[in-house]
């Protein structure tokens, strides 16, 4: 898998992620994921394609990737990608998004 973000960046994104972020990381394993039954994420990669979290699942921790909707080319682009897949988990799952009601 090809990445257009270096290592410090990658760590950048997910301290972020796992400090500001760990509840939305949640639903996005829930909703997008494929992990229904989660009970808690840890974001662990990010590349071109996808973002990748450790989630928790029944005491067992299993990898998840979730693909952005176009392949990445800069970091100013992650952003946008994690809150379009924070909305849409939010939309799968039938929970508010933060500001709409």
């Amino acid at each position: 898998m090809s990445t257009p973000f270096t290592p410090d960046v990658v760590e950048a994104i997910k301290r972020h992620m796992n400090d500001d972020h760990s509840d939305d990381a949640l639903l996005i394993c829930k909703g997008l994921g494929g992990r229904p039954d989660a009970t808690s994420a840890t974001t662990t990669g990010v590349d071109a394609e996808a973002i990748e979290f450790t989630a928790v699942v029944d005491g067992r921790s299993v990898p998840v990737r979730v693909p952005w909707s176009t392949t990445l080319t800069e970091r100013s682009q992650v952003r946008a990608e994690v809150v379009r897949l924070y909305r849409d988990a939010c939309a799968a799952l039938g929970v508010p998004a933060r500001g709409e009601h």
